[in-house]
């Protein structure tokens, strides 16, 4: 079971950083950070190999988010910087086994999503 948490309500050009952990056991597997606009489908930001390799849904996110994981690999960050009005959603974590964790339809573990608003 994976929980996302960090959110909240920021400023536009502000920074937050959403983590993900798993009940009873470690994030060694691929990652993966999704997110759900009001109104709108679920869609992909960014994944990351078990290598910590980085992989990017939206070129919109990068240079303002990235992605790492801790060393004891039980918590995934989601470090986002610069937001925008157009960030604003659910954002959701997930996990994979897959050796095609690049592709946002081999995640098949998800956590309950924690909300990001961003307003002034």
């Amino acid at each position: 079971q994976l929980q996302a948490s960090g959110g909240g309500l920021v400023q536009p050009g502000g920074s937050l950083r959403l983590s993900c952990a798993a009940s009873g056991s470690s994030l060694d597997s691929a990652m993966g950070w999704f997110r759900q606009a009001p109104g709108k489908g679920r869609e992909g930001v960014l994944c990351m190999g078990r290598d910590n390799s980085i992989g990017y849904y939206r070129d919109d996110v990068k240079g303002r988010f990235t992605m790492s994981r801790s060393d004891d690999k039980n918590t995934v960050f989601l470090q986002m910087k610069t937001l925008k009005s157009e960030d604003t959603a659910v954002y959701y974590c997930a996990a994979t086994v897959s050796t095609l964790w690049y592709q946002g339809e081999a995640y098949n573990v998800w956590g309950q999503g924690t909300q990001v608003t961003v307003s002034s």
